[in-house]
């Protein structure tokens, strides 16, 4: 569970491949923008898998019924394989789509934009799939980078982070744990892609006020980010993108690093 200050996670830590898809293929890119190809997303989700993940994260970031389409087959050819968690993310605006990715093959739904425009879509999905299935995405940037750091405040962002919602971070993350839902993925707009690191302060700000789990995503560029996104962040989750798509690399020596690193520091 999320606690802020130096949480101390489960021995085999969480690492969360992340796939962002855009017309069929993996993109990554930076704060957002600039996305580029990364692979297909078939090959690199089965890749992750035999490298030892037990999650994956899929985000559907065009979010057209073509692209569900797209998605759907993919959660399929996946879950096919077994043993791995897949969670769906990215234009699912209702839980009738919710349970149409789920009766695709995903473990888990996220809801973003959705949720903010209709905060009862989450009451809605706990109440029909369970709050174990049910993922809130809350995309969030700093809106004083220069205020001091007990006076830092993080807004939420819809639509892909093109439109801020005026809605603070720190709140929403509060609001959708009363509302229902399950785990929080938690992304850092500033850092997205930087590769310089989790925004710690945001998830220390977010696992200070909430039980649920939450997953940190944005800024990984060394392995010594992820364990501080453990340890000092209070995350039970990382996800991973950029690290592994572009072969730093692999879930295997991501996994053992952390293993060793939080041994290390409860001795």
């Amino acid at each position: 569970m999320g606690s802020g200050g130096e949480y101390l996670p489960m021995n085999s830590p969480r690492i969360i491949p992340c796939l962002d898809l855009r017309d069929g293929r993996v993109v990554t890119g930076v704060q957002f923008t600039g996305l580029i190809d990364s692979g297909d997303p078939l090959e690199r989700a089965l890749s992750y898998h035999r490298e030892g993940a037990e999650e994956l994260f899929l985000l559907d970031i065009a979010a057209t019924p073509e692209s569900r389409l797209l998605t759907c087959n993919l959660l399929q050819k996946i879950s096919a394989e077994g043993g791995v968690s897949l969670t769906v993310g990215g234009g699912i605006s209702s839980t009738a789509i919710a349970d149409r990715m789920l009766q695709c093959g995903a473990a888990r739904v996220s809801l973003g934009s959705a949720a903010l425009d209709n905060p009862a879509l989450i009451e809605e999905g706990a109440r029909l799939f369970g709050s174990e299935r049910l993922v809130v995405s809350i995309d969030a940037r700093g809106t004083a980078p220069a205020a001091p750091e007990n006076n830092r405040r993080w807004e939420v962002y819809s639509g892909g982070g093109r439109r801020p919602t005026g809605r603070d971070a720190v709140e929403w993350a509060c609001e959708v744990e009363q509302r229902g839902a399950g785990e929080i993925l938690l992304t850092s707009m500033d850092a997205d892609g930087t590769r310089q690191g989790y925004d710690l302060p945001l998830l220390q700000a977010v696992t200070g006020v909430t039980s649920l789990p939450v997953i940190a995503s944005g800024g990984a560029g060394t392995l010594e980010h992820l364990f501080e996104a453990l340890y000092a962040g209070g995350a039970d989750a990382v996800l991973v993108a950029s690290i592994l798509h572009q072969n730093n690399f692999s879930v295997r020596k991501i996994r053992d690093f952390l293993v060793r690193r939080l041994k290390e520091s409860k001795a």
